[in-house]
């Protein structure tokens, strides 16, 4: 399929797109091109190929939906140049 001036001028104007004429032509070819590659792709048996969503052939790993505390308290306030009853002491920033 290829497309022509006129029906390049016709779709600028359903997408309300400005495009001048002496670029109508270009864009013809151009977009011929990419109809030309599409159906290029139409042509290839895809009969038995399931769908895709990704190039990556694994599902995504969830871990469970579960609220915790990850029970790491005392290895995080390790780092901490100040703590007190299992809480972070920052310096008062607000008098």
């Amino acid at each position: 399929m290829s497309l022509d001036s006129a029906t390049v001028a016709r779709i600028a104007k359903l997408a309300r797109i400005s495009l001048p004429e002496d670029e109508r032509a270009p864009m013809a070819a151009e977009l011929s091109g990419i109809l030309k590659w599409i159906e290029q792709l139409n042509a290839v048996d895809t009969t038995g190929v399931a769908p895709m969503t990704s190039v990556v052939g694994h599902e995504p790993h969830q871990r469970d939906d579960v609220v915790t505390d990850g029970g790491r308290r005392e290895e995080i306030l390790a780092n901490a140049p100040e703590s007190t009853d299992g809480y972070f002491v920052v310096p008062r920033v607000v008098e």
